[in-house]
């Protein structure tokens, strides 16, 4: 039984993030699955550190990603979330190709969600694992003081 309360596609998702740091990092969402959000990040010029492999924060920057928009799609209508710690391990180093994180909640409440996500090369070694904490707040009504 699917997780979502707000279904989704890749497609949509890719268009919301249009022009902000995602789509500037080439980050794709490619899998929305019942329980499970999966998207990639191409290692190039964008997204490497000057040795050449892929820049640490940009790995953080693709598990945040999946874990905060796995978040938004686990909420109702009158409900936000934002950040509220991420953390990281890196495995493995990566020069090129893409790297593929895949996201699922470990914890799903009415106030706070935790996220897990590993990110894999193409050869499907581990290259790093992250875990986000996010926080559940009621929407702001826009005409309140």
């Amino acid at each position: 039984m699917p997780i979502w309360k707000r279904p989704s596609t890749p497609q949509q998702l890719d268009a919301i993030s249009r022009n902000t740091a995602v789509s500037h990092l080439g980050i794709e969402f490619t899998h929305i699955g019942e329980d499970h959000l999966v998207a990639r990040v191409p290692v190039d010029a964008r997204t490497c550190q000057p040795m050449g492999l892929l820049h640490g924060g940009v790995s953080v920057v693709l598990a945040e990603t999946l874990g905060s928009v796995g978040a938004y799609l686990c909420c109702n209508d009158n409900e936000q979330v934002v950040g509220l710690e991420v953390n990281a391990n890196h495995l493995r180093p990566v020069v090129g190709g893409w790297v593929t994180g895949s996201a699922k909640p470990l914890h799903l409440g009415r106030s706070t969600q935790v996220w897990q996500i590993e990110l894999h090369d193409e050869g499907a070694k581990l290259v790093c694992v992250a875990r986000i904490t996010m926080a559940v707040l009621k929407s702001q009504d826009p005409a309140s003081p």
